[in-house]
Parts: structure tokens; C-alpha cells; sequence
């Protein structure tokens, strides 16, 4: 179990994975020794999996196509959902894996360099797979927001004037 102080660390890298272990504890008031002990263990333990950039690709002249695919599965007897999850997301098409509660029991996010590509992946490596009952695919045409970060760039103070 994480504690309120690694529990400040994650929340602070999760803001900014360039903050250093002086800045944060600067932050936290705390020294940097016990800092930089603390992001070892998490990194240790797996809470700390990777540091990584959240890209705007509309602003990058790469074309990608990012699709969610929403899949309905037979669990495996004695693995239930592990196994099938397991091996889609071994794909390297395959960005996420998420099980979820409602309609469907995985969403699985696919990237392609054209929405053939993703269609293909769709209907020749998961569609086959046994346990695999259906699948309904979506194709993100822009993002908005991701991971916190709002991606359209506002002018000025877009607040709206209230007069008595």
C-alpha cells in the first residue's frame, strides 16, 4: 500500500514527470534523500511503471488513426477474462486494454497508420479469436482533452460576462 507522502510524489510526477526529487521535495518540505528513496521504491514495486510525454499528434505531421474498440468476450474457464486479455494486448496495434462493466467486457484501443489498417487488424487477429462473440469499433476524429491536458489552445479569458 502507497502512503500519503509517495501518494504526494505520484501526484506531483503525475503533473509533471520532469520534476526533480529537489523540486518536489521542496514542494513537500521534505529532503531530498527521502525523496529520491521514495521514487526508487515506487519504480521498484511497479507503481511507477514508465514516465512518458502526453503528445498532441494533430499538431505533428504523422498520421495516425486511433480507433476504441468495444469487445464482447466468453470468459475462460479458471482465467475468466486474463487470458483473452492477455492475448490481445500482445499486438503491437494495441495501445490499451481496459475490462469494463456494462455492455461489452474489454475496450481496446488500436492505432493504425490508415482507418484500413485498423480495420484489417479488426477482422483478421481479433474478430477470430474463439472467445471473441463481437466487436464494435470507433474511430476518435480528434481529442479534446487527454490525461488532464485540454489540447485546444484558448485565447484569453473566455469567461462569460454576468451584469445585475
Amino acid at each position: 500500500m502507497v502512503d500519503g507522502f509517495k501518494l504526494k510524489i505520484l501526484e506531483l510526477l503525475k503533473e509533471d514527470a520532469r520534476r526533480s526529487p529537489a523540486l518536489i521535495a521542496t514542494m513537500l518540505g521534505a529532503s531530498e534523500e527521502e525523496v529520491a528513496r521514495a521514487i526508487e521504491e515506487l519504480e521498484r514495486d511497479h507503481v511507477i511503471v514508465k514516465y512518458s510525454a502526453v503528445v498532441n499528434w494533430s499538431k505533428v505531421a504523422d498520421d495516425k488513426v486511433t480507433a476504441l474498440i468495444e469487445v464482447q468476450i466468453t470468459p475462460e474457464r479458471g482465467r475468466g477474462f486474463e487470458g483473452i486479455a492477455e492475448r490481445i494486448y500482445q499486438y503491437p496495434e494495441v495501445k490499451s486494454v481496459f475490462l469494463m462493466s456494462g455492455a461489452y467486457d474489454l475496450l481496446v484501443e488500436v492505432e493504425g497508420k490508415t482507418l484500413q489498417d485498423v480495420a484489417s487488424f479488426v477482422s483478421s487477429k481479433l474478430s477470430p479469436i474463439d472467445a471473441v462473440l463481437s466487436t464494435k469499433t470507433f474511430f476518435i476524429l480528434k481529442k479534446y482533452k487527454q490525461d488532464g491536458i485540454i489540447f485546444e489552445e484558448r485565447e484569453g479569458d473566455q469567461r462569460l460576462v454576468i451584469s445585475p
